[in-house]
C-alpha cells in the first residue's frame, strides 16, 4: 500500500520560502552575513545589488547548489537540506550562464532533461510541447543549439528549467547579455510565468527590478540592506538621505537636539541597545544629490 504523506500545518501556509540567519563562508570570506526573509507564494522577489554583493551566493544556497554554513532554509515548511531531492522536484534553476549543449538539437535536448528530472514518460511529449510553446521555441525545436542567438539559448535554458513542473522559479540575471528586443521579451515572459509560479530572481540592474517584480530586497556586502516594493524604494532613494553620525551623551537629550537641527526629519538610535553611541538622522535629498546621483 503507498503510504500517504501527511499535511501539517507547514504546508498549508502562504510562504513558499523561509530563510532563518543564513551566512555562507568560502574559507575567510563571508559571502553571506545572516540573512533572513521570507517569500510568500505567487510573489516575484528580486535581489538587487552590485557584483560581489551575495546574490548569486543566496540564489545558488536557495537552488540547493550550496548549502549555509550557518541558518537554514525552508520551501513550504521543509529544510531543503534535510529533504534535498524533495525541494529540488519543486524548483527551477536558471542560472546566469546556463550550461547547454550546443552539438544538440533543441528537442532533443529538451527531452534528455525531462528524463533527468523524473517527467513521467507518458506526460514527457505534452509536457515538453506546453514549455516548448510556453519559452518561444517551438519554431527551432529541430535547430542544433550552438546555432541559435542569446536570446533563443536563454528561451531554452528557461524551458529546461520549467520542464518538470515546479513551484519555484529561481532565475540568476536571467536578461544578462540580451538585446534591447530579447530583453524586453523575455520580461514579458516571466510577468506571465509569474501568474501560476511564485519566482525569485537576481539582477543588479534597476530598471529589470521595476519592471519585473513586485517586492525588491536591496544587498550590499552579503546583507539585506533594504526591502520593499520596487516605487518605494525608488521614492527613498530619490527622496532623502540618511547620515549616521556617533554621539556620546544622554540618548533622550542627544535626540532632542538633533531633531531641533534644521532640515532633520527624523532621528533614531541606530543601535537600539546601546545607551549612547550612533544615531541615524534622515533629511531631504539636495536636489543637486538627486541631478547627479
Amino acid at each position: 500500500m503507498a503510504r500517504l504523506r501527511p499535511i501539517g500545518l507547514a504546508q498549508l501556509s502562504p510562504i513558499m520560502i523561509k530563510v532563518e540567519q543564513v551566512s555562507k563562508c568560502f574559507g575567510p570570506i563571508k559571502a553571506l552575513d545572516a540573512v533572513s526573509f521570507e517569500v510568500l507564494k505567487g510573489e516575484i522577489v528580486g535581489f538587487l545589488g552590485p557584483n560581489g554583493a551575495g546574490k548569486t551566493t543566496l540564489l545558488r544556497l536557495l537552488a540547493t547548489y550550496l548549502a549555509p554554513t550557518k541558518g537554514r532554509i525552508l520551501i513550504e515548511g521543509q529544510d531543503i537540506f534535510l529533504h534535498s531531492l524533495e525541494a529540488r522536484r519543486r524548483l527551477g534553476y536558471l542560472p546566469e550562464n546556463a550550461p547547454l549543449y550546443p552539438e544538440m538539437r533543441v528537442d532533443e535536448y529538451l527531452s534528455f532533461r525531462a528524463k533527468l528530472k523524473g517527467v513521467p514518460r507518458r506526460r514527457r511529449r505534452d509536457r515538453l510541447e506546453e514549455v516548448k510553446v510556453l519559452c518561444g521555441v517551438k519554431d527551432v525545436e529541430r535547430r542544433i543549439i550552438g546555432g541559435l542567438s542569446k536570446g533563443f539559448c536563454q528561451r531554452l535554458a528557461l524551458a529546461d528549467s520549467l520542464v518538470h513542473n515546479p513551484e519555484l522559479l529561481i532565475l540568476d540575471e536571467p536578461c544578462s547579455g540580451l538585446d534591447p528586443n530579447q530583453t524586453r521579451a523575455l520580461r514579458e515572459l516571466i510577468r506571465g510565468l509569474a501568474r501560476r509560479l511564485t519566482i525569485v530572481l537576481a539582477t543588479h540592474l534597476v530598471a529589470e527590478a521595476q519592471a519585473i517584480c513586485q517586492r525588491v530586497f536591496i544587498m550590499n556586502g552579503g546583507r539585506i540592506v533594504a526591502a520593499d516594493s520596487p516605487a518605494r524604494l525608488t521614492e527613498q532613494l530619490h527622496g532623502h538621505v540618511e547620515l549616521v553620525a556617533e554621539i556620546a551623551g544622554p540618548r533622550d537629550e542627544v535626540i532632542k537636539r538633533l531633531q531641533s537641527v534644521e532640515g532633520v526629519r527624523r532621528v533614531r538610535p541606530a543601535a537600539p541597545a546601546l545607551e549612547d553611541a550612533y544615531f541615524r538622522l534622515t533629511a531631504p535629498a539636495d536636489e543637486s544629490d538627486r541631478t547627479n546621483g
